[in-house]
């Protein structure tokens, strides 16, 4: 910890100085003129002067004359508002002294007062393999999954990911075009987040002036994909009467842009996704028999974490290793932490444990290398799922019964927030509001 002391007549600059070196860990005092920072050092002594160059009674280099006066010698970084004035400090002043340009951000006092950050020689571990750069696990589920990608990927065929929310469906889609070897660039869109208005032109593109702010011709993610691979996350999310349009790309390998006349080759493998089970896909009437059949000529169901848990120690250590990459830490697991999360059954998927251990990491002391995991691992997500899911279904009750006690169970539990309710329950904010409407409910959650 040191004692600095800032000089300098701007009160608001003094104030985020202040805050940005108590955040640092240091003792700081100020003064806003010569004649007070000499009063500073009759009784008080400091290991760091961030000194002002311009105050009101002179310049702050006569405080480094006074200090050789007093013989007090601590470590001085003046402060200038412009660049040259910087250089001419600089040929003026000892080697010693240090320079800083106004504004100030955190990381220029930082690198002043705690000097660069030291970086800590880890010992060797073994490397984590990634499956095809990307995916992370050697348990059999997931074996089977490297067999299938491998499988598909030496052909063009369409694929359905299937899984739990959370379980990796991006992931996986970036590992298929991955093994893929394909020239083109993976490009990704969320059906679930597009208003049937504008899902026509996120697909298809559209040209200038189809429609009111179409503003300039755009291109849609199919011609976005040529060549490459087009993932539709939360594809069973999209409007029914829209899917015909999407079946007629499939089928023909051409895009119509919205308002032209004229039809485009596209040529992209296309990888959708869904949360939902089969059985919600051929009961609720979400997709179109024949839309499903072409997008999923080769259907792959992701483990979710829960079946594969030997596999999170892997990714626990991945997660670790990646956050101290980018913060320069080295923080480590006990084997005792690692069965502690191994055991927990992570409702939420490798997102939930990314989520825990992200938060574990901010929550430790970073004056120490041991990661602190929190008492309980439960999200309150989770929380709220585990305890709609415990709600009883009656014999005979018809799947639409169930399904409206299922949503007004979860938008009870959130005070009837509607986006964090269709979050937990894996749908988009629209079809909830459909769902709502349907059963004449939604009076109940304005």
């Amino acid at each position: 910890m040191l004692n600095i002391l800032l000089v300098d007549d701007d009160v608001e600059f003094s104030d985020v100085v202040c805050h940005i070196v108590e955040f640092l860990g240091h003792n700081i005092s100020t003064a806003t003129s010569l004649k007070e920072a000499h009063q500073w050092f009759e009784n008080n002594t400091f290991d760091h002067v961030l000194l002002d160059f311009m105050l009101p009674d002179g310049s702050g280099l006569h405080l480094l004359d006074h200090l050789k006066m007093i013989g007090q010698s601590p470590k001085v970084t003046l402060i200038s508002g412009h660049p040259s004035v910087k250089g001419i400090l600089a040929d003026m002043c000892e080697q010693d002294v240090g320079h800083l340009l106004k504004p100030l951000q955190r990381e220029d006092l930082e690198l002043v007062l705690n000097g660069p950050k030291k970086v800590v020689k880890k010992a060797k571990t073994p490397a984590i393999t990634r499956h095809f750069d990307s995916l992370i696990g050697e348990s059999e589920p997931m074996q089977k999954l490297y067999t299938m990608i491998e499988r598909v990927a030496k052909t063009n065929a369409n694929v359905m990911l299937m899984g739990e929310s959370g379980a990796g469906k991006e992931v996986v889609a970036q590992a298929i075009h991955n093994a893929s070897k394909c020239e083109g660039p993976l490009v990704a869109s969320n059906c679930g987040a597009l208003s049937k208005e504008l899902i026509g032109s996120e697909l298809f593109g559209h040209e200038k002036g189809a429609f009111t702010g179409a503003i300039a011709r755009k291109e849609g993610v199919f011609e976005q994909a040529d060549g490459g691979t087009l993932f539709l996350d939360e594809v069973t999310e999209m409007p029914i009467d829209m899917q015909p349009n999407l079946l007629r790309v499939l089928e023909t390998k051409k895009v119509t842009r919205v308002g032209g006349n004229r039809e485009l080759p596209v040529n992209c493998r296309v990888i959708s996704a869904t949360n939902r089970s089969l059985t919600d896909l051929a009961q609720n009437n979400i997709i179109r028999e024949d839309i499903y059949f072409r997008l999923a000529v080769f259907p792959i169901d992701i483990p979710a974490l829960r079946e594969r848990k030997e596999d999170i120690p892997l990714l626990a250590k991945a997660f670790l290793e990646q956050l101290n990459d980018e913060n320069g830490t080295s923080f480590y697991w006990h084997n005792e932490q690692l069965k502690e999360l191994q055991s927990y059954e992570w409702p939420g998927n490798v997102r939930e444990l990314r989520h825990a251990i992200h938060r574990a990491f901010i929550m430790s002391d970073p004056q120490t290398s041991e990661i602190t995991l929190p008492d309980n691992l439960e999200s309150p997500f989770s929380r709220v799922n585990t305890q709609v899911a415990d709600n009883q279904v009656s014999a005979g009750q018809t799947i639409e019964e169930v399904e409206k006690e299922l949503i007004h169970a979860t938008l009870d539990k959130v005070q009837g927030n509607k986006t964090l309710a269709a979050q937990m329950l894996g749908i988009s904010t629209k079809t909830l509001y459909n769902r709502l409407n349907a059963y004449g409910g939604i009076g109940e959650y304005k």
